[in-house]
């Protein structure tokens, strides 16, 4: 609990203290700094203090410091969140001139595993796959059944898919 003559200084002062924290640039907010004053000053008295007057107002600016110190900091890190945002907005893992390359690799490795599969198996799957063209419409064109489509989509789509692991991997 507040010590009495610390208490009976603070409220005889208040005014005092309010306009202090105004004056030191709370503005609107100088009615809860004095709040916080008064709670911070009430939880840390361990005995009698010598100059009562003086020693609220020591605390009140250094609440005021802290005040400042926390907003630039808040300031800061705003600031920073938003230059790393902006920054990174186009960044890529990959530096940019080797992503062309890197994306020609892939498409040749692609290509390369749709032939191992087989011309039929290959033409399927680009037409269905690249062309948007129905599994019915593409058995229709090549004379071959419905589930035979199925069973080169399905291949392919497992050799596609092995490929896609082995560059993850890499």
């Amino acid at each position: 609990m507040l010590d009495n003559g610390l208490k009976a200084v603070f409220l005889a002062n208040r005014d005092k203290l309010l306009r202090f924290l105004a004056a030191q640039g709370a503005g609107d907010a100088a009615e809860d700094l004095l709040q916080e004053l008064w709670i911070r000053v009430s939880v840390s008295i361990s005995g009698p203090i010598a100059q009562p007057l003086s020693y609220l107002y020591r605390a009140a600016n250094n609440l005021m410091l802290d005040r400042y110190r926390a907003t630039r900091q808040a300031s800061k890190r705003d600031s920073d969140w938003t230059n790393v945002a902006t920054s990174g907005r186009d960044m890529s893992e990959e530096p940019a001139g080797e992503r062309p390359l890197i994306a020609r690799e892939h498409l040749r490795m692609a290509e390369e595993t749709l032939a191992g599969l087989g011309e039929r198996a290959a033409h399927i799957f680009r037409r269905h796959r690249i062309d948007g063209i129905p599994q019915k419409q593409i058995a229709q064109e090549l004379q071959i059944s419905l589930s035979t489509v199925e069973a080169d989509l399905r291949k392919a789509y497992r050799a596609m898919l092995d490929l896609r692991r082995r560059l993850d991997e890499a």
